[in-house]
């Protein structure tokens, strides 16, 4: 089994991404390996400045996933490009969106 960028918490999921901001376009690419793991690679136009980025990639996140924008949070590493996300909600719902949202 591969493994994944996410595990679950009491709570939803922790996600770990790697940001690109400034980029051309917002888009999730698919899984990267990082020195941490596994990560989600996305990409946002929003600059990093004033929490920007982070706040489009929690967009980004919800839309991708189609869940409520409240519901996902940049968690740690606001200012790094490795950052963790908290999606709240079913564990097993949440996990079968993500691997559902990967294969398009």
């Amino acid at each position: 089994m591969m493994s994944v960028p996410w595990r679950a918490t009491k709570d939803g999921l922790e996600l770990r991404v790697r940001l690109t901001p400034k980029s051309s376009r917002d888009a999730v690419e698919g899984i990267e390996t990082t020195a941490d793991g596994p990560a989600l690679k996305a990409r946002v136009t929003a600059i990093p400045e004033d929490g920007k980025a982070n706040a489009a990639l929690e967009r980004l996140i919800a839309d991708w996933l189609r869940l409520p924008k409240r519901s996902v949070a940049v968690t740690s590493g606001p200012k790094s490009r490795i950052k963790t996300l908290t999606l709240s909600g079913d564990t097993a719902a949440l996990s079968a969106k993500i691997i559902v949202a990967l294969e398009k």
